[in-house]
């Protein structure tokens, strides 16, 4: 009877004993809760060029058909992006020196207006220019109209057209040529009177002459994308031959805030480069976190080295900062599991 007693005491200690280490492991912060993980790629291959625009706890994910269609999808989650059904907010009509080869479609909110930039012609790539959409409404799924081309009195080759507002002014940046042949692809800037029309002469700000920007003829610099940190403004662009597993990331940075002096702006680079399954990582986008607290790259790369164009894959991962400068890492290996941005809301 006493053995039997005693063994009670023994087990309800115990179990008191359990629920108090509980208690105190969960008041003490030490609680461990299961974090939601995501994988890379967030949209499969063929798949490139992604923009990602983040406004009103919304990310809006903004790509073509490679054709004339333009699509634009909407989540609160950034890996996402590619779960809901996209809209299709423009068709090219047939016929016009922008009915073909729709490329990188960029959307931007500008005045209190959405904007959709993107590259086209008729049939025949010497003919690129860059052409705007303005919505009609202040839903970026809305309607657009077609508001022309956007471009300098040279009317050169120009693709990969994006927008940097600084000190009250717009400017337009993008990649062309210096002729009218396809000897290499420059980054230009110029000033703009609005968010559809140049009104400033087209300057140089870089052009491709390092080495890690040199793989692959002709030689490219492309997809330049506006990132800012404190007075800092960077020019995060894409280099090297996108058709090579060496294309990556360089940068442009300017401190002193003179964007049409080409002096004012530092190259550096690569920063972001090939891994294994990550080959040819570029032309990306930036957001927040859902709670602002994190800062993330989007971009496309390839599985394999010889992917090629169809090879290109939609990835995202978290990137952090030293001195005003990103430092991106090293691209995330497919497959790994990455935590979801901070304060992503649960899955419905």
């Amino acid at each position: 009877m006493k053995k039997s007693r005693m063994l009670i005491f023994i087990l309800i200690f115990a179990v008191l004993l359990t629920a108090a280490i509980t208690l105190i492991y969960h008041f003490a912060g030490g609680k461990k809760e299961m974090k939601e993980t995501f994988t890379n790629p967030i949209r499969s291959a063929p798949s490139a060029d992604p923009w990602v625009i983040q406004k009103d706890g919304y990310y809006y994910y903004c790509y073509s058909n490679g054709n004339n269609k333009i699509f634009v999808t909407k989540t609160k989650r950034l890996q996402d992006i590619d779960v809901d059904t996209p809209v299709n907010v423009w068709t090219s009509p047939l016929g016009k020196e922008y009915s073909k080869e729709t490329w990188a479609p960029e959307l931007h909110f500008i005045n209190n207006k959405w904007y959709i930039y993107f590259a086209a012609d008729g049939g025949k790539n010497e003919n690129h220019r860059m052409y705007v959409l303005e919505s009609k409404t202040e839903d970026p799924q809305g309607e657009y109209i077609f508001k022309g081309k956007v471009g300098d009195d040279t009317n050169k080759w120009a693709i990969d057209g994006t927008v940097l507002e600084n000190k009250g002014k717009l400017y337009f940046i993008w990649s062309g040529w210096d002729g009218d042949t396809n000897v290499s692809q420059n980054l230009y800037i110029a000033e703009m009177s609005n968010p559809y029309t140049i009104s400033g002469k087209r300057i140089l700000l870089s052009k491709p002459e390092e080495p890690w920007e040199t793989i692959g003829q002709p030689y490219i610099n492309e997809g330049p994308e506006i990132l800012k940190k404190g007075n800092t403004i960077h020019i995060v662009y894409s280099a090297s031959g996108s058709w090579t597993e060496d294309y990556c990331l360089g940068l442009l940075t300017n401190t002193d805030g003179d964007v049409l002096n080409p002096s004012s702006w530092k190259k550096s680079g690569p920063v972001f480069s090939k891994t294994e399954t990550a080959y040819a990582p570029g032309h990306a986008s930036f957001v927040k976190s859902p709670d602002g607290s994190e800062d993330w790259i989007i971009y496309h790369a390839c599985e394999a080295a010889n992917g090629g164009w169809d090879g290109r894959s939609v990835r995202t991962q978290k990137f952090t900062w030293e001195n005003n400068y990103p430092k991106f890492g090293k691209p995330t290996n497919l497959e790994k599991p990455i935590e979801v941005p901070s304060g992503t809301p649960k899955q419905d």
